[in-house]
């Protein structure tokens, strides 16, 4: 890698080091090899073609299709003193012909064009004229016909690089397949490309997905969460984006819808607002968000279904660009799936028809999913993702279950699914067990069958968890176009009373964020971020292309004090450093003087604490288990690791396990039970043993919770 690329990486940009892939494919570039370049979206693949511009002597056209990406991308390279330009539409007359002047003058290092530009005869013509040394091709997954963005104009570029064949040609996109991959190579005529293939695990996103009951109620539960946050809802149809926008600003939230149907001055403004900070929450459908890099949001609600995996994986790609911590939430519902279904049939292409049922069934593995939430998603890009716990989803941090014995509810589901002619989904199965007077149940006469009204022991929520069970331990399968449920082998066994079903019974329960611990100071924090604000209005440029939010927190963390101290900071190179350094180095020593805080040195790029995250070198069991041991309390580490009470006794007990020692930790002090019922339990325990809990649950009829058996059995190892 020439130490010129580190160089400008700092200077220029601000970074201290190279995130995984880029100086790879950076020195790749500059050996004038062609690349395929697969990275998450926020990991960095801007600056894989955006440095080597920066070295090369001729011009890089980066040929993009949206203009509101053209122009985040041309703002941020011309705050940091980087000579970008941009040719489209949006342009004025005189702006459009001063820019093809420094083109001819040679006075640019960056061109920016949508592909129908770049297609017009005298705009290669001009390009002809000059020096080219880097044809970047970004989205590129829009060539391929599997790809969920097809463009056939995207297909027409290959016919352009003929033209130009002393330049380099890059590929890059965020959301491609192994297929889709192949497809790009072989559209662009790249010859025995080289690829790169970063890991699609965006490790700093939380990942979850509920049921969907109520879902204004639960947005708003969500909502509160981030007070002041920036964050996007998706949402399938324009109908349900305006409804949703104006109930939320009903209720005093800061938000605006965007969708094709607005008019094109409103949608334009309300993107502005939503990137300059004005409005901090932005309703839509999937046509916003790919021309967006703001960095600091925060959070992306999928407030329904979305139309395959490609299309989440770039969505909520959308959320925590900065590096910080963000939340995915999805609202998952059968009935998001019917409608999606229905769409699909309307599709004439039975191939089309075969593929989109394929994206929707991944999907929905994806939702129903009991391991964690990064297993399906990343292998369903071709990365062979070995983790088995995440600790970054609700499948991964949600207490574990002992599973028990629910051969009845199995049966009385499964007698269900048989007398209604194993013809339809869980929906409906669950409305029969209810004893639901739902059209549907009454007009095929389901109100009439011995299974009608047998399972109200159990709420809707609790008989969708079981279904999902049922259908993923392989007693019932699922029919791919329609949805419902059929009867098999395994189901069978238990229905004739042959074999059990074991599994966990529980509400789908929204999962409260605790607040990480601090790690730098939200005061100056927000004294920084209206500094920013200000800037930025003046500049008449989006905040986070002043500064992002990592490098605010960095700021509130360090409290840099002289020039020399901020330059340490993450994202401040010199161009920056000169425009806006001292506006707030200012602030900084102004509120460090009044509070008396003293400058803390950054020993280096990774010496800034992120939230959450486990210490390097230990498990997250072994950074519990020795904090307790040091003399932290149960209510404490539950704050500070944002769990419930089982997930950290579950940790306690692991730790045990592998043969540390525990204090003990006044255990019986946070137990609702008696003395007496106390003595009982732990008698059982010296007779039955330690070492599960179900046999000591069921020697009580089930009458102690397992919460408290946690408790007790960690009492009685500890002792």
């Amino acid at each position: 890698m020439p130490n010129q690329a580190k160089t400008l990486l700092k200077s220029v940009f601000g970074y201290d080091e190279f995130r995984p892939l880029q100086a790879e494919v950076i020195e790749h570039i500059l050996q004038r090899n062609d690349a395929l370049v697969v990275m998450p979206t926020g990991g960095g693949k801007s600056l894989c073609y955006q440095i080597p511009a920066l070295i090369f002597e001729g011009l890089t056209i980066v040929v993009s299709p949206l203009i509101s990406l053209m122009k985040d991308q041309v703002e941020q390279l011309q705050q940091v003193g980087v000579s970008a330009i941009l040719l489209n539409s949006s342009l004025s007359p005189r702006a459009y012909s001063e820019n093809l002047q420094k083109i001819k003058n040679r006075e640019v290092r960056l061109l920016y064009v949508a592909p129908e530009t770049l297609l017009k005869q005298n705009i290669l013509t001009l390009l002809e004229s000059v020096p080219v040394d880097c044809l970047t091709i970004d989205e590129a997954h829009c060539i391929s016909e599997w790809g969920h963005d097809f463009r056939p104009e995207y297909r027409q570029i290959a016919r352009v690089r003929q033209r130009f064949p002393g330049a380099v040609c890059v590929a890059l996109t965020a959301t491609a397949t192994p297929r889709v991959q192949e497809d790009i190579c072989a559209s662009l005529h790249i010859e025995q490309p080289r690829k790169f293939i970063a890991s699609f695990n965006r490790e700093n996103l939380f990942l979850r997905v509920a049921a969907k009951v109520d879902p204004f109620s639960q947005t708003l539960e969500f909502l509160q969460q981030f007070p002041n946050q920036s964050g996007i809802i998706y949402c399938f149809s324009r109908k349900q984006v305006e409804m949703l926008a104006d109930s939320l600003a009903a209720r005093s939230f800061s938000v605006r819808p965007y969708h094709a149907g607005l008019a094109d001055e409103v949608r334009k403004q309300n993107q502005e607002l939503f990137i300059r900070d004005d409005v901090q929450i932005i309703v839509a459908t999937i046509a916003f968000g790919m021309g967006i890099n703001k960095s600091n949001v925060r959070f992306v609600i999928h407030y329904d279904l979305p139309k395959s995996i490609e299309s989440y994986y770039q969505e909520i790609g959308r959320a925590g660009r900065d590096g910080l911590r963000a939340e995915c939430l999805l609202l998952f519902g059968m009935g998001d799936t019917q409608k999606i279904r229905y769409f699909i049939d309307q599709k004439e292409d039975p191939q089309q028809r075969r593929t989109a049922y394929y994206h929707l069934d991944k999907l929905v593995d994806y939702a129903e999913t009991g391991q964690c939430r990064r297993i399906p998603l990343i292998r369903y890009f071709g990365e062979d993702y070995q983790a088995t716990e995440c600790e970054m989803c609700d499948n991964c941090t949600q207490e574990k279950q002992e599973q028990i014995d629910l051969t009845i509810a199995a049966q009385k589901f499964f007698s269900c699914i048989y007398r209604t002619g194993q013809l339809f989904g869980s929906g409906h199965i669950i409305d029969v067990l209810r004893g639901s007077e739902a059209q549907k149940v009454i007009q095929h006469g389901h109100h009439n069958l011995s299974t009608y009204g047998i399972g109200l022991e159990y709420s809707k929520k609790q008989w969708a968890h079981l279904a999902r069970q049922f259908v993923r331990q392989g007693y019932l399968s699922k029919d791919p176009q329609y949805g419902s449920l059929k009867l098999n082998e395994k189901s069978r066994l238990v229905l004739g009373g042959k074999e059990k079903f074991y599994g966990t019974l529980q509400e789908d329960v929204q999962h409260r964020r605790s607040a990480a611990p601090e790690t730098y100071d939200s005061a100056l924090f927000e004294l920084l971020r209206r500094e920013r604000k200000r800037l930025a209005d003046l500049a008449n440029t989006p905040p986070y292309v002043i500064f992002s939010d990592k490098t605010l927190s960095e700021m509130a963390a360090y409290f840099p004090q002289s020039e020399q101290s901020l330059t340490a900071i993450h994202g401040v190179g010199a161009a920056k450093l000169e425009k806006y350094g001292e506006s707030f180095l200012a602030i900084i020593r102004d509120y460090c003087s009044r509070k008396g805080i003293a400058e803390r040195p950054k020993s280096g790029p990774a010496a800034f604490p992120q939230p959450r995250r486990r210490v390097k070198g230990l498990s997250r069991t072994v950074q519990i288990g020795e904090a307790f041991n040091s003399g932290r309390s149960i209510p404490e580490l539950m704050q500070e690791h944002g769990i419930k009470l089982s997930t950290l006794l579950s940790h306690l007990y692991k730790f045990l396990q592998d043969g540390r020692p525990l204090r003990n930790g006044d255990f019986l002090s946070h137990s609702r039970l008696s003395p007496e019922q106390q003595r009982r339990v732990l008698q059982v325990f010296e007779q039955l043993g330690a070492e599960r809990l179900r046999p000591v649950f069921d020697a009580f009829d089930g009458k102690i919770a397992y919460d408290e058996l946690h408790l007790l059995r960690l009492h009685f190892l500890s002792r």
